[in-house]
């Protein structure tokens, strides 16, 4: 399976530090071995999926879909105002 990232989830990935790096590759491997680990979304972000998980202290939300055999990492980032900001970049979107 290919996997992409938006420009939202790369510019978000380029300030981690490399710890924080391996420990969301980690959860990209599990994600890719269990596409659907994830809870799916309903309504306007129907289709993506959200996986949630620990760096550190704080927790972090993953949203990711696939699409003929391609993982695209959408946007990570902490629960606050993270499903809002989730549909406002969807929306923009062609």
């Amino acid at each position: 399976m290919q996997v992409t990232q938006s420009r939202s989830f790369e510019k978000r990935v380029s300030r981690f530090s490399r710890q924080e790096k391996h420990l969301l590759d980690q959860q990209v491997r599990r994600i890719l071995q269990d596409p659907y680990l994830g809870e799916e979304k309903k309504g306007e972000l129907r289709g993506v999926f959200v996986h949630k998980f620990k760096i550190h202290a704080t927790q972090y939300l993953l949203a990711y879909r696939i699409q003929d055999d391609v993982l695209e990492l959408i946007m990570i980032g902490p629960h606050e105002n993270y499903y809002r900001d989730l549909t406002d970049y969807l929306r923009s979107r062609p």
